[in-house]
């Protein structure tokens, strides 16, 4: 079973990579390990598919990485992930590990699933914590900006093994990618009178209402995870109800306190995540791969700040 129909760029440089949906992992990695066991490491491949699963759910946080694959003359990166796992941080940001990457633009390639519909929640919810922590004024890029840089909050990778102009990369590449993505929430918040959206030479220019009624609406948009760990730092009580329904009735003292909470809670989680995450992926390229990745992203990170 080849990797199913990657699509390529034209970028000869760097590492493309994608994320793969599956009903069953552990079927699927022993389907994978018979037809293409060279992309996986030698000790993976001899431990098999049981314990490559345990690897992504008992160290990782749900997905496992094949890095180094050589596919149509390119070197790729693919993640495998159960469904289950993948829609339930979409809608929660329990791990906010998958449900960041999906609030990219992203090679994601599902199987039997409408995760389109189901990453629209996750959409809404990312551009609701941008505005949250986006001042009265900001540009489209400001915006595409904020919301990129959320999963990273806390990524230890950041402090030493990534490009420092990471999220500006990303935005200035993947623009227009972010615009399509992003286009119908900021036109909802438009309609409900929190964002007045103008122009200015190729992007967009918009101020929100940064009132707490605004503030009350954004925050409760939010993901279940974030709603329950944010609450009580600011002193407030039984935010969701036992069926997991959001109470109408917040209010909401100051917006500061809330763009504070939520960064040390998001902060909190990505750290976690990306640790476990990154132990994960050292254990899956196995010894040289790993020495090799790693090294080439320190070498990356190293020179995007001495340049």
């Amino acid at each position: 079973m080849d990797p199913p129909s990657f699509p390529t760029n034209n970028d000869k440089t760097s590492m493309v990579d994608y994320i793969l949906g599956v009903q069953n992992p552990l079927q699927w990695h022993q389907d994978n390990l018979e037809r293409n066991r060279d992309h996986y490491s030698n000790c993976m491949a001899r431990l098999g598919p049981k314990t490559i699963t345990r690897i992504s759910n008992g160290i990782g946080v749900g997905v496992y990485f094949n890095p180094f694959v050589e596919w149509r003359g390119k070197k790729i990166k693919y993640g495998v992930v159960s469904m289950q796992d993948l829609a339930w941080d979409v809608l929660t940001w329990e791990k906010f590990y998958l449900s960041g990457r999906l609030q990219k633009p992203v090679h994601f390639l599902v199987d039997n699933w409408e995760i389109s519909k189901v990453n629209s929640i996750n959409l809404k919810a990312a551009t609701s914590a941008a505005l949250l922590f986006l001042p009265d004024e900001f540009t489209e890029e400001d915006l595409y900006g904020k919301i990129c840089s959320l999963s990273y909050m806390g990524d230890l990778r950041m402090l030493f093994a990534e490009d420092k102009n990471k999220v500006k990369k990303i935005v200035q590449g993947s623009f227009n990618s972010f615009r399509a993505m992003y286009k119908p929430f900021l036109e909802e918040y438009a309609s409900e009178g929190l964002l007045k959206v103008s122009s200015f030479a190729h992007q967009k220019v918009f101020k929100q209402d940064s009132g707490l009624s605004a503030t009350s609406h954004l925050f409760t948009s939010l993901p279940s995870t974030v709603l329950k760990q944010v609450a009580p730092k600011l002193g407030l009580k039984k935010l969701i109800d036992d069926s997991g329904v959001v109470s109408p009735n917040i209010v909401i003292h100051s917006r500061d306190k809330v763009k504070n909470s939520m960064h040390k809670v998001l902060r909190r989680i990505v750290m976690i995540s990306s640790a476990r995450q990154a132990v994960s992926g050292l254990v899956a390229a196995g010894g040289v791969n790993a020495a090799v990745y790693l090294a080439r992203k320190i070498s990356k990170s190293w020179r995007s700040r001495t340049t």
